[in-house]
């Protein structure tokens, strides 16, 4: 098996066009088309990961946040990633990210957080746009099952808990076949009248290419109609953040205590007391300052992420109670779901055992 087919599970789970513009997701260093020996999933690619990788004898290691994140104009023995790029050339190991792709995703950073505190109705916090397209096309009817069926397993008709979502319209479509044609019906040189369906259905934008390409496949005419639609709709599936609720209310301190022991938390950062219930629980994995305002207007009682700047504790804090317990710590549980789901695929990963976190404390 190539390396390369493993990539493209990832990128089920958490297609690249959904990283931010500033990220650096996807293959960082190696070959693609080499063949897959065994993989290791860490959260930070460190000197000692590397090591331990070799160690066990792996020749691709899937990290959470990319090991080259800015550009580099040299490539020495001076830095440590300079030394794992040179190191992981050396012996054959490629490295590839999976960072802010997977955090916009549902089922991604930010759902594994909101499991381990065991939010029920669960949704994305702030939702994209612009990621959505639709397809119209016209068909003879005796044929519209088929095309409509093609669509559906090329990637449309997904909305929030739906799938084989689409609009039909019956309708009559004209055209005129010259010498060059091969008509699938009609007379070359007579005009033609067909009753056709018109079908609309909508698709993630990166599914283009394989969506037209199943429309064609499926589609008897010779040369097929079909329009394509940017949509300024919010994706309820893609987004930034997470929020839920709790099984039952708490009060703040009993919160703490009670995120403290499901994070396996040393320590929590936290706005003043101000006697709040809290319930509706808001979150982000990693730097998630940019959602405390999206947290404040969806109404929830508290909001969690690894990190939160001083004067947004002191800005917020009759709004919203704010919980800052650590980058590392924020992320960590992606790890443990993408060894679940690369063994469950693949089996010949592992997880990494070494802990990455550059911050300590101190009591």
């Amino acid at each position: 098996m190539k390396i390369n087919e493993i990539f493209h599970f990832l990128e089920q789970i958490a297609p690249l066009s959904y990283q931010e513009n500033y990220d650096n997701s996807g293959l960082i260093v190696g070959d693609a088309n080499s063949d897959f020996v065994k993989g290791m999933v860490c959260l930070d690619v460190s000197e000692s990961v590397l090591d331990e990788a070799i160690a066990n004898n792996c020749n691709l290691i899937i990290s959470h946040h990319p090991l080259v994140f800015q550009a580099l104009k040299k490539i020495t023995h001076k830095t440590a990633v300079e030394r794992i790029l040179i190191k992981a050339i050396q012996n054959n190991i490629t490295i590839y990210a999976i960072h802010t792709n997977i955090d916009n995703v549902i089922q991604g950073v930010n759902s594994c957080f909101a499991d381990k505190l065991q939010l029920e109705n669960k949704r994305i916090l702030q939702t994209k746009k612009q990621l959505l397209k639709k397809i119209v096309t016209f068909v003879p009817f005796e044929h519209a099952d088929t095309v409509r069926s093609s669509l559906f397993e090329a990637g449309c008709g997904f909305i929030g808990n739906y799938d084989s979502c689409s609009y039909n319209i019956e309708g009559s479509g004209t055209f005129r076949a010259n010498e060059q044609a091969t008509p699938f019906t009609g007379e070359m040189g007579k005009l033609h009248i067909e009753k056709e369906i018109r079908i609309e259905t909508i698709f993630p934008s990166y599914k283009e290419n394989n969506v037209i390409a199943a429309l064609l496949r499926s589609h008897p005419y010779e040369e097929v109609a079909y329009d394509i639609y940017s949509l300024d709709n919010h994706h309820p599936q893609v987004g930034s953040g997470m929020i839920g609720s709790l099984p039952k209310a708490m009060n703040e301190k009993e919160f703490l205590a009670y995120l403290k022991n499901k994070m396996k938390l040393n320590v929590i950062q936290h706005s003043k007391f101000t006697e709040r219930k809290i319930q509706k629980v808001a979150l982000c994995g990693g730097s998630g300052n940019f959602l405390i305002n999206d947290a404040i207007a969806q109404q929830a009682d508290v909001f969690i992420t690894g990190e939160i700047r001083y004067h947004d504790f002191l800005t917020h804090e009759n709004d919203i109670f704010l919980n800052s317990i650590g980058h590392y710590e924020s992320e960590i549980e992606i790890k443990h779901y993408l060894v679940e789901k690369l063994v469950e695929k693949f089996t010949t990963f592992v997880g990494s055992k070494i802990e990455t976190n550059p911050i300590g404390y101190f009591s």
